[in-house]
């Protein structure tokens, strides 16, 4: 039998903002929202956003909650149009998060760019559409 995700789950420092930017900024839909935890369904078939707190998570999985730089992922959306990608960039830098790559056309034909929610999570936006 082969694993399915059935949710990601991302380790924030301020649980409150983290929620803001998601459920306000990008317009995810709140389905549990507890002292330390928080996830999203994120639309029909795709696998649910968790929000919990750094330490918490760190202890949940009983590793150190050191840690920085580059964390070798990013989370990928896939909207169906340039405006639609220009559109998403927007909605995450007006909610707190930054710009890393602008959306621009790509040497393959598509779309994309990249933003950094505010606890540094790498979001790539593309489209196929040429």
């Amino acid at each position: 039998m082969s694993p399915q995700m059935s949710a990601v789950m991302l380790g924030v420092d301020d649980l409150d903002r983290a929620k803001r930017f998601y459920a306000e900024g990008l317009g995810c839909e709140i389905d549990k929202d507890t002292r330390h935890f928080v996830s999203f369904h994120l639309g029909e078939g795709s696998t649910q956003l968790a929000l919990y707190e750094w330490d918490a998570a760190a202890e949940d999985a009983g590793v150190s909650p050191e840690g920085s730089g580059f964390r070798g992922a990013s989370f990928h959306l896939n909207p169906d149009s340039r405006d639609a990608v220009d559109e998403v960039m927007r909605k995450a830098v007006a909610a707190g998060g930054s710009v890393v790559r602008e959306a621009a056309p790509a040497r393959w034909g598509g779309y994309f760019g990249y933003f950094a929610d505010p606890d540094g999570y790498l979001w790539k936006v593309t489209t196929y559409d040429s």
